[in-house]
């Protein structure tokens, strides 16, 4: 590690060298020749080029200290450890469609392992289907994007991990604790590098795939009260939570990700039900449905949708509806024609991923529901969306789309490309969804070094 030092009180920076150069000639008492001359002097302006050189680069490249105020005094003195990384996976790099994503390059920060690495111990971590954080973490560590030198990148990403501390009551991930977690982050990377306090975060990206996204809380009441954390509204969040109207939960930059849904399970259920294969189950939900839904502070889960779902349509031979978890109900959706997916409490979930993947027609039933990645994925092409008011003509809907564009709409969901932009993999693959993410990152490159508001701001609170 190399240890930058401040030059002394009035002194110059640089460097400079005394060298005194002995001849065996002058200890004859000899006169030294012309050619010993110009030797003399070639060495010397070398040697002043060289430390020159020296000098310009270590400018560059010396951390600036950041004073955050109420930060203790150590947390001033520049850290290396956020700004070097012992990665060297980031060297084996793998094609990543560079072209359509350009020259863009992120820096990602090694935080301490207190805020990611250390919630892997528990191996839910990485594979529920919170775990978008810790796959877009993971692939862009090995990116073509990824760059060791901050001085060079358009955007900062800050890998903490907040969805990994589950309940023991009823094992669902609590959020209680993401807020002083991030804010704690924050208030490392701002007082110890400049880059934060150079554009008050807003070139600095998060992840927040919960329920109502970066309100970190899973009932939208409380969401919609303590909304958007201030230390993160002037900064991008990649959030499973979108919706088309204004809402407390998107008063920041962002950009709708889809669910975690591991790859490796849709590879399994695929080698044994090929999404061109028979599909004999014709309406398919597995989930929670309410026969008598709870009144929870004003509000019905799911709006009631899925009550109605159960009431209209159970003695319904055509859906097949289910209320109880089942392992492998992977491979039902790979049986089915048409695939409901009606909101919960949040808009969003994980069946759309798994409906598209598996060849399964999504049926989304969540008003003004803002889908990931449009540009990529066409879901008016590859899906149906059926007003919650109109769930009860759920059956008449679904047999007119099997009478008239159902093959239309199968050719299109069927396609590798739609499913890939849709899934997190290990590494970056070309367009795959940490590639979306990266190709949507592109719309906010304006925000990167034109937004300076000058040293000691942009403090979390």
């Amino acid at each position: 590690m190399v240890e930058l030092k401040k030059p002394a009180a009035g002194g110059n920076r640089g460097f400079y060298v005394r060298m005194r150069l002995n001849s065996s000639s002058r200890s004859r008492g000899l006169r030294p020749g012309c050619c010993y001359r110009y030797f003399k002097w070639a060495v010397w302006v070398s040697l002043a080029l060289y430390f020159f050189s020296s000098v310009l680069v270590s400018k560059r490249t010396e951390l600036r200290r950041t004073t955050v105020p109420g930060g203790s005094a150590s947390a001033t003195v520049s850290s290396r450890a956020l700004f070097e990384s012992n990665n060297s996976t980031a060297l084996l790099k793998k094609s990543t469609g560079a072209g359509a994503l350009g020259d863009l390059k992120i820096y990602v920060y090694e935080l301490p392992p207190s805020y990611n690495a250390d919630w892997l111990a528990n191996e839910r971590c990485g594979s529920h289907l919170f775990a978008a954080e810790v796959a877009i973490h993971r692939a862009l560590l090995s990116s073509d994007v990824r760059t060791f030198d901050p001085w060079e990148a358009d955007f900062f990403f800050v890998p903490v991990y907040v969805s990994c501390n589950f309940s023991t009551a009823n094992g669902f991930p609590a959020i209680g604790h993401a807020r002083p977690l991030i804010a704690s982050a924050v208030q490392l990377i701002s007082s110890q590098l400049p880059f934060w306090n150079r554009t008050n975060g807003a070139d600095h990206v998060f992840v927040a795939s919960h329920d109502y996204g970066s309100c970190f809380h899973a009932m939208e009441e409380k969401a919609v009260e303590e909304g958007v954390p201030e230390f993160m509204k002037n900064s991008i969040v990649l959030q499973t939570f979108g919706v088309k109207h204004r809402h407390p939960c998107q008063d920041v930059a962002n950009v709708v990700i889809p669910p975690y849904v591991s790859p490796g399970k849709f590879q399994r259920t695929l080698a044994g039900a090929p999404v061109k294969g028979d599909r004999d189950i014709w309406a398919f939900f597995r989930g929670k449905m309410e026969v008598h839904p709870k009144n929870i502070s004003g509000r019905f889960y799911s709006k009631r949708v899925r009550t109605v779902i159960l009431e209209k349509f159970s003695r319904d031979r055509r859906f097949y509806l289910k209320r109880h978890r089942f392992a492998g109900y992977q491979s039902e959706i790979a049986r089915s024609t048409f695939c409901l997916c009606p909101l919960g409490w949040a808009p969003w979930s994980p069946r759309l991923v798994e409906s598209v993947v598996l060849g399964c027609v999504p049926v989304i039933i969540a008003d003004g529901i803002r889908l990931p990645f449009p540009t990529a994925v066409p879901w008016p092409d590859i899906s149906l969306t059926v007003a919650e008011r109109d769930v009860g003509k759920l059956a008449a809907i679904l047999d007119h789309v099997a009478a008239t564009n159902l093959s239309s709409i199968q050719r299109n969901l069927w396609r590798p490309a739609v499913a890939n932009a849709l899934l997190f993999h290990d590494e970056v693959a070309d367009g795959d969804a940490t590639w979306q993410v990266l190709r949507e990152l592109l719309q906010f490159r304006n925000r990167s070094r034109s937004r300076e508001v000058g040293f000691g701001q942009g403090v979390a609170k």
